[in-house]
């Protein structure tokens, strides 16, 4: 168990309280990433503001930003200890229908199908004060360090500078997406 520093928001329509937490080893299938960078982004907001309807608190925000891999459960083979990586707040499980079509990149494992409050096998890695913390998104940037199912983790180049990379996870290919796929810019 590593304990760190987070931002948590203990309910909706609260300002968010930075808090020691402590987060649990990644279980099989899942990584533990010190986070070096984070973005913010309107959905955070919206989120402390209470606009998710299957939103459960307390719970720690943030859906962008970048990292090094600290560890790794059984079975990961995608990353090591030691590799930067992006979170994806989208999943990309690589295996379902839509992750296997050219033309989509709504994983079925999504928080549009499951919510992502608590992690793939219900429970969290994260409590606080002796409580229980829920995960946003399966992501949670606003920690020094956060848990994540494997395939809500990309692999980067070692010498992208992670200060800048945070915005991909969110930022950048939603505006770029928008514009390239949507506007046809």
């Amino acid at each position: 168990v590593i304990k760190c520093r987070a931002a948590v928001a203990w309910a909706a329509g609260k300002p968010l309280s930075i808090e020691e937490v402590e987060v649990a080893p990644p279980k099989a299938g899942e990584v533990r990433i010190k986070l070096v960078a984070t973005g913010i982004c309107r959905t955070d907001e919206h989120l402390v503001q209470g606009c998710f309807p299957n939103a459960e608190f307390p719970v720690i925000p943030g859906h962008e930003g970048a990292g090094i891999v600290e560890s790794i459960g059984e079975g990961v083979t995608s990353v090591k200890p030691g590799d930067k990586v992006i979170p994806l707040c989208l999943p990309q499980c690589g295996e379902c229908t839509f992750c296997l079509n050219p033309e989509s990149n709504f994983c079925q494992k999504s928080h549009m199908c499951t919510p992502q409050n608590l992690l793939p096998d219900k429970t969290t890695r994260f409590t606080c004060k002796g409580k229980q913390v829920h995960h946003f998104l399966w992501v949670s940037t606003f920690a020094e360090y956060t848990v994540m199912p494997e395939y809500c983790v990309a692999k980067i180049d070692a010498a992208a500078p992670l200060d800048k990379v945070c915005l991909f996870s969110c930022g950048f290919s939603t505006g770029y997406g928008a514009a390239v796929n949507t506007a046809k810019v």
